[in-house]
């Protein structure tokens, strides 16, 4: 299985959240063979597999690349799951993205600004449609703040945009940025954490 996390806003965690998942699915399969491939042009999974003391969990690659849609397929075959991290604004870039993914996660920030730049992507993934039938997508709010209007409202914002929106959030908490600074997931600091379980739902 392929997934895709794209979104042409920058800023909206997508890749803290694909080293996530990515981690979260060799924990819940461990004999599996997980592969992220940095599909963003700033290749932040590959600085952050670089930044971590030992070998990644998984496998990270970069694949940075308008024919991803072509080239991923092949490598994807050896693994059992492949995380696309995906780029900011390249619409080209994003699209072949898309094409190459079975399910596209779009993570949105509880900001009208993210909604807004959220409509981009929703239509790629429309478009990828036409070719792709059964294509899904599906929103999950990230860097959600607790007991706040804002949280609340993103969702119908987002439900009008005609992509299902994930029940699970994923909070603002500063444990991911410390994970990230090391090379770290939240599942190496802290795997019993309320980011964990968040990711892990």
């Amino acid at each position: 299985m392929i997934i895709g996390l794209l979104n042409q806003k920058g800023g909206v965690g997508k890749t803290t959240l694909s080293v996530s998942i990515a981690h979260e699915l060799l924990r819940r399969q461990p004999q599996s063979r997980v592969l992220v491939a940095d599909a963003d042009p700033q290749q932040s999974s590959l600085t952050w597999s670089e930044a971590r003391n030992k070998a990644p969990p998984f496998h990270v690659i970069g694949l940075a690349k308008k024919s991803i849609h072509r080239d991923l397929p092949p490598i994807a075959v050896g693994y059992d799951f492949t995380i696309i991290d995906g780029p900011a604004k390249s619409s080209e870039l994003a699209r072949s993205c898309i094409m190459a993914a079975d399910v596209v996660i779009v993570p949105c920030t509880p900001s009208p600004y993210d909604v807004w730049a959220s409509k981009d992507t929703v239509d790629l993934i429309e478009e990828a449609n036409i070719y792709k039938d059964k294509l899904q997508g599906v929103f999950v709010i990230n860097r959600k703040i607790a007991n706040t209007a804002i949280g609340r409202d993103v969702v119908e914002a987002l439900e009008l945009l005609k992509l299902p929106v994930l029940k699970s959030h994923v909070s603002q908490r500063v444990i991911f940025a410390e994970a990230a600074g090391s090379g770290m997931t939240v599942f190496d600091i802290e795997p019993g954490g309320k980011a964990a379980q968040e990711i892990i739902n």
